[in-house]
C-alpha cells in the first residue's frame, strides 16, 4: 500500500471519529440554542483538520523537533480558526434568530392590521348606520314633535362622540405603534393623577352603580409624562367599571419596592376566562362573557394602557383574582 493510500486513510480515520463524536454531541444538545450548535460544528470541523494531521505526522515518525513544529503549527490554526469561526458564528447565530423574530413579528403585525381593519369597519357601520337613518328621518320630516325630535339629537350627538372617542384612540395608537410618541418625563405624584382619574370615572361609576375607592396611603412620586400616566389610569379605571356588576367595587392602590413604582387597578367582575388573559392586551380584544358592543367600549382601551406603559420602559399585567381580576402597571424608578 502507498504512502499517499496510507496517510489518506490515516487522515480519514482520525476525522471520521472526531465527526463521530461531534454528530453525537449535536444529538445530546439538539435542544440548546444556535450560537451552541454553531460553536459545535466549528470546533468539530477544526478538530477534524488537528486530528488528521497530528495522526499522520505521529505515523510519520518524524524527529521530535519536527513534531514539535507542526503541532505548533497545528495549536497556532486551531486558536486562530476557533476564535473567527466563532465570533463570526455568533453573529451568524443572532442575524437568524433576529431575523426569526423580525418575520414573527412581522406576521404578528400584519395579523393584527387585517383584524383592526375588520373591527374598524364592523365598529364604524353600525353607528354610521344609525347617524344616517335619524338624519334622513330629521330631513324628511318622518319625524315632528318635538320631544322625538330632541331624542334623535342626543342620539345623535351621543354616537358622534363616541365615534370621535374612537377615532382618538385609533390616533394614539397609531402614534405609539409607528413610535412618533413623544413623552416629556417629569416627577408626577401618583395621588395627584389617581385623584383626577377617579373625578373623571365618577359619572360612569355612579351610573352603574360601582364603588370607586382609593388607598389613603401609599402612593409615589414616579417619574413619567404626567397626561399619558392619567390616560393609562382611567382607561383601566373605566374597564373595570364598565366589567363590573352593580354595587361592584373597584379599588385603586399603589406602591413601590427596590427597582419599581407600581399601581393597582382591582374589580369585582367575577373574574377573566383562562384563555383570555394572554390576549386581554390586544387591539380590538373584547372576549365574550359579560361583553356587549353597546358598552364594551372601542377595544383599544387596554392595548392603549401597554403601549404608553411600556413607552415609559414599564410593564403592565392582569390576574385573576377570587372575586375579580387585578391589572398592575409597574414603572422602572429611574424612568
Amino acid at each position: 500500500m502507498s504512502d499517499q493510500v496510507l496517510i489518506g486513510l490515516y487522515s480519514l480515520i482520525a476525522g471520521g471519529s472526531v465527526g463521530i463524536a461531534g454528530l453525537l454531541a449535536l444529538r445530546v444538545l439538539r435542544h440548546r440554542s444556535i450560537a451552541v450548535h454553531v460553536t459545535v460544528l466549528l470546533v468539530v470541523t477544526v478538530a477534524a483538520v488537528a486530528a488528521g494531521v497530528i495522526t499522520v505526522a505521529t505515523a510519520m515518525f518524524l524527529s521530535p523537533h519536527d513534531l514539535q513544529v507542526v503541532l505548533l503549527t497545528v495549536a497556532a490554526a486551531v486558536v486562530v480558526s476557533l476564535g473567527v469561526g466563532i465570533a463570526f458564528g455568533r453573529r451568524l447565530a443572532a442575524a437568524a434568530v433576529w431575523s426569526a423574530q423580525a418575520r414573527e413579528n412581522e406576521q404578528r403585525l400584519e395579523t393584527g392590521r387585517r383584524e383592526l381593519v375588520a373591527w374598524v369597519s364592523h365598529d364604524l357601520r353600525t353607528p354610521l348606520a344609525g347617524l344616517r337613518a335619524m338624519a334622513e328621518a330629521l330631513e324628511d320630516g318622518v319625524v315632528a314633535d318635538r320631544h322625538t325630535v330632541a331624542e334623535y339629537h342626543r342620539r345623535i350627538r351621543v354616537e358622534t362622540d363616541r365615534m370621535t372617542h374612537l377615532v382618538d384612540d385609533l390616533f394614539e395608537l397609531s402614534r405609539i405603534n409607528a413610535g412618533a410618541l413623544r413623552l416629556t418625563l417629569a416627577r408626577v405624584p401618583l395621588a395627584d393623577v389617581v385623584s383626577d382619574a377617579l373625578a373623571a370615572t365618577a359619572p360612569l361609576a355612579a351610573t352603574r352603580g360601582v364603588r370607586l375607592v382609593a388607598a389613603e396611603s401609599g402612593w409615589p412620586v414616579v417619574r413619567a409624562s404626567e397626561p399619558e400616566l392619567a390616560r393609562v389610569l382611567t382607561n383601566l379605571l373605566i374597564n373595570s367599571v364598565r366589567y363590573t356588576p352593580s354595587d361592584g367595587t373597584v379599588h385603586v392602590e399603589a406602591g413601590h419596592d427596590q427597582d419599581n413604582a407600581w399601581f393597582a387597578v382591582s374589580d369585582t367582575c367575577g373574574g377573566i376566562p383562562a384563555a383570555d388573559l394572554p390576549r386581554v392586551f390586544d387591539v380590538a380584544f373584547r372576549g365574550e362573557t359579560a361583553r356587549t358592543p353597546g358598552e364594551a367600549g372601542g377595544g383599544l382601551g387596554l392595548a392603549i394602557v401597554r403601549g404608553l406603559v411600556e413607552a415609559h420602559g414599564g410593564r403592565v399585567a392582569v390576574d385573576n383574582t377570587t372575586i375579580g381580576c387585578r391589572f398592575v402597571v409597574r414603572l422602572p424608578v429611574g424612568a
